[in-house]
């Protein structure tokens, strides 16, 4: 998940020093994460719909060294008969627990041999203009966020994030995402601008237009969601589309997927917690957000509507590189991200975050579902490869905005485009709501 185009913009590293700091940095984040756990733990499949956790680690190395060994330092590959098993697309999911692969010692070793040479190139060449050094550390950050899925899906007894910070209390008075902050019609600017990095298909920038609408003024709360699976949510036929209903009738799925059968406590990670109300509601799908909107009658926002309620400022009459401002996120103040938080926190935590309208939440905590099916932008061009986001284009996948606790800070803006199929619930998932005026 790698493409960009333009050149990096003045908070991204430039320097060659300072592209190493951030390298080493996102290295041991993700050794960190899997420090605790046996080499058992790492080697085996915990969900069919997710890699072994040791292949994720061998990828990454194998990405780094086809991106800034050979590519950019024109060497060969370190180890060109691992090449096509991981590589993304060779090697599907589905067949990553089924094949030979390095074991936990051997990645880890891969890990340090490609970072070694790696550095050598850096030494020699310097970074040029930034811009792979760039994609290969938010590869990197990426596929944290995917091996914190793959360990929330394991639900390891005892795993512990390293240096889990404790969330904040609850604001009083609390809200229940349900809240609804009206959004003017007229025109705006979504899209990332020229300069900056950027993924391709958060380009080209260009000015559109939406009626009026309202929005949540914060994503839904696990009390709000809570009253619609107790009111009979799952039950209720006339809430859900037809495909969801046949989704859930296939699977039984009764309640978020983090949830416990009693509907008092969730999975986090490593432990099994009581159930906090004023949380956003996590690990849901988009028939789930659908199906809830719809109880409530309304539905879920547009890509368009999302950003402008998280990015356009109405006096000034542009879109600010974050709801907040133009700075990046500071983790625990501005937003819940950089996983360290090890969790959802309330939702009206961080107000600092607040964009122009007054919209909470907007980045970090969890993903939030839209309405729209993934598809390039006018004038939507490639780069560097197709496969990153063309051959997804289309209505088998929707979006989801925003970034999650498990995100990395470098990673996330308002412009960022996460795509998934409607039935998956592994994300870090909920919803905020949306109403035509």
């Amino acid at each position: 998940m790698t493409p960009v185009t333009g050149s990096i913009a003045a908070r991204t590293p430039q320097t060659a020093h300072r592209a190493v700091e951030a390298l080493e940095e996102a290295r041991r984040r993700t050794l960190a994460l899997v420090a605790s756990m046996s080499d058992e733990d790492l080697e085996r499949v915990h969900s069919p719909l997710m890699s072994p956790l040791v292949w994720d680690l061998a990828h990454i190395a194998a990405y780094e060294d086809l991106w800034l060994v050979h590519r950019y330092g024109q060497r060969p590959l370190l180890r060109e008969d691992l090449a096509a098993t991981y590589d993304a697309f060779e090697t599907p999911r589905a067949v990553r627990g089924d094949i030979e692969l390095l074991d936990s010692a051997q990645a880890r070793d891969y890990l340090a041999e490609v970072r070694a040479r790696a550095l050598e190139v850096i030494d020699e060449r310097g970074v040029g203009d930034g811009l792979l050094h760039e994609m290969v550390l938010r590869h990197e950050h990426q596929h944290n966020e995917t091996m914190l899925q793959t360990l929330q899906l394991a639900r390891l007894s005892g795993y512990e994030l390293p240096d889990r910070r404790t969330a904040p209390d609850a604001p009083i008075p609390q809200l229940t995402g349900l809240e609804l902050i009206e959004i003017p019609a007229g025109p705006f600017v979504i899209g990332a601008p020229k300069r900056g990095f950027a993924y391709d298909n958060e380009r080209p920038r260009h000015r559109t237009d939406v009626r009026g609408y309202l929005i949540g003024q914060s994503p839904i709360t696990n009390a709000t969601y809570l009253t619609f699976v107790e009111g009979g949510g799952y039950e209720r036929r006339e809430w859900w589309s037809h495909e969801g209903w046949a989704w859930k009738e296939e699977y039984d799925i009764t309640r978020p997927a983090s949830w416990t059968a009693d509907l008092s406590a969730e999975w986090r990670l490593g432990s099994c917690e009581p159930l906090v109300p004023d949380r956003p509601v996590v690990h849901i799908s988009w028939f789930e957000a659908d199906a809830f909107a719809r109880a409530h009658g309304v539905r879920l926002p547009t890509e368009a509507e999302w950003e402008k309620a998280a990015t356009w400022d109405q006096e000034q009459g542009r879109a600010l590189a974050y709801p907040w401002g133009d700075e990046p996120p500071t983790p625990g103040v501005h937003a819940n991200v950089d996983q360290l938080g090890g969790g959802t926190h309330p939702v009206a935590a961080h107000t600092e975050g607040r964009s122009p309208y007054g919209c909470l939440g907007m980045i970090g905590d969890v993903w939030e579902w839209t309405s729209s099916d993934f598809g390039g932008y006018p004038g939507f061009a490639a780069h560097p490869y197709r496969e990153y986001s063309e051959v997804f284009f289309g209505s088998d996948y929707k979006v989801l905005r925003g970034g999650s606790w498990a995100t990395r800070a470098r990673v996330i803006t308002p412009t960022f485009r996460n795509w998934d199929y409607p039935q998956r619930r592994q994300i870090f998932a909920g919803l905020r709501i949306a109403r035509d005026l």
